[in-house]
């Protein structure tokens, strides 16, 4: 009776078998056939496996990322693109209330000359192809041009409530926030002729930034606390939110080096607002402190910096934890704004907005290197150059 059980059960430990081995097969990716054998002289079959979904093409004209993990790989230390690299370095300060630029040699931290622009001028911008700044004139509804090799100024261009200037990731079209207008007004990059005019319904439209395909870009409305979502080909509004807290006024807008993260200064909630870009979803407030306003990435993507124009500080975000680690005092105190990093990263440059001056501080340490004196509402001021191959706008965004 064993002897016959143990013969019966042969097929069946034989099929266990097979069984076992098939499911080795699979978890080790070798190829075998139905008994449980490599064929001879054969290489293993491939596994199969789900086919890879294709990346979303991006803008169409838009450069192709350096880095698809990292949208600001082009802005390393030093690495100037060539019609920019013989250009000398300065710090270009537009002073609101003296409708003049201050021009600053970083070298020295003395101001070696003043420019006579329009009425009211808030930014200067780096235009898309890096060879024109712009200064944006917002009263006097014109754009000055400066060009950065020789530091002189050319004939202003009539555009109407200029309050700042963005362009699209593929050169195409500028785009002025027209703030008081309530409009979005995309326009040639060169003559700044209309090209549409795109009005929005919320307040005080002012800064920006771009999805990694450049396929979207997000908007903040100072005046009415909202956000807009903008499809950059189509030249629409397709999401509008208000921001969760009461009085907001949203400021400086940039996106994580991953391009996962949405950050959006608020200058009443007293923190950055984080939002998932794609979805559009409700934001999260990371206090950081009284008066966030402008938002800066390092030269190796590792940290944000932070300026809170209320208190006088620079809060340093950590982008791999999402949490604040550092926070820096301007000795003295101050009113720091908007600016941009040096050439390689080792100096954060900042307006003092109600302080007539200009901060100069160590990225390392947060050490206030230099108080320097200008106009009057000394607001978006320029580094130039800077590392990139273009310029998305603002103050400097570049990839």
């Amino acid at each position: 009776m064993a002897d016959r059980n143990r013969t019966h059960d042969r097929p069946r430990r034989a099929r266990h078998r097979a069984a076992l081995l098939a499911v080795a097969c699979a978890l080790v990716a070798a190829g075998c056939d139905g008994g449980g054998t490599e064929r001879a002289g054969q290489s293993p079959r491939p596994v199969e496996r789900a086919p890879v979904k294709a990346a979303k093409p991006g803008l169409p004209g838009m450069p192709p990322l350096l880095d698809e993990h990292d949208l600001y790989a082009a802005d390393r230390p030093g690495r100037l693109a060539p019609q920019v690299k013989d250009f000398p370095s300065r710090i270009y300060v537009p002073n609101t209330g003296s409708d003049t630029v201050s021009v600053i040699d970083p070298k020295t931290y003395k101001v070696i000359d003043t420019l006579r622009v329009g009425v009211q001028p808030q930014h200067v911008v780096p235009s898309w192809d890096l060879k024109t700044l712009w200064v944006n004139n917002n009263r006097g509804h014109d754009l000055t041009p400066i060009d950065p090799a020789t530091g002189k100024v050319g004939k202003p261009v009539k555009v109407h409530d200029p309050y700042n200037l963005y362009f699209t990731p593929n050169g195409k079209y500028a785009i002025v926030m027209a703030s008081m207008d309530r409009q979005l007004v995309f326009r040639d990059p060169h003559t700044m002729e209309i090209r549409k005019t795109l009005p929005v319904n919320c307040g005080g439209v002012n800064h920006a930034d771009f999805s990694p395909d450049g396929r979207y870009f997000i908007v903040s409305c100072e005046f009415s606390g909202e956000l807009l979502k903008v499809d950059t080909e189509k030249m629409k509004v397709i999401g509008q939110q208000k921001l969760p807290f009461e009085g907001a006024m949203p400021q400086d807008v940039k996106i994580s080096p991953d391009g996962r993260t949405w950050y959006v200064a608020d200058m009443m909630a007293d923190g950055i607002w984080t939002l998932h870009g794609d979805t559009f979803d409700r934001p999260t407030l990371l206090p950081t402190g009284k008066g966030a306003h402008g938002l800066y990435v390092s030269r190796d993507s590792r940290y944000m910096y932070v300026s809170n124009r209320g208190e006088g500080s620079i809060s340093r975000l950590d982008f791999r934890t999402g949490a604040l680690i550092d926070k820096w005092h301007i000795r003295g105190g101050g009113s720091p704004d908007m600016g941009g990093l040096s050439t390689d990263g080792k100096v954060l440059w900042l307006s003092g907005r109600y302080n007539s001056e200009v901060y100069a501080l160590d990225t390392r340490t947060g050490k206030t290197l230099a108080k320097i004196p200008v106009g009057q509402g000394p607001h978006g001021l320029a580094v130039y150059p800077q590392p990139g191959r273009y310029s998305l706008g603002h103050t400097g965004i570049f990839r």
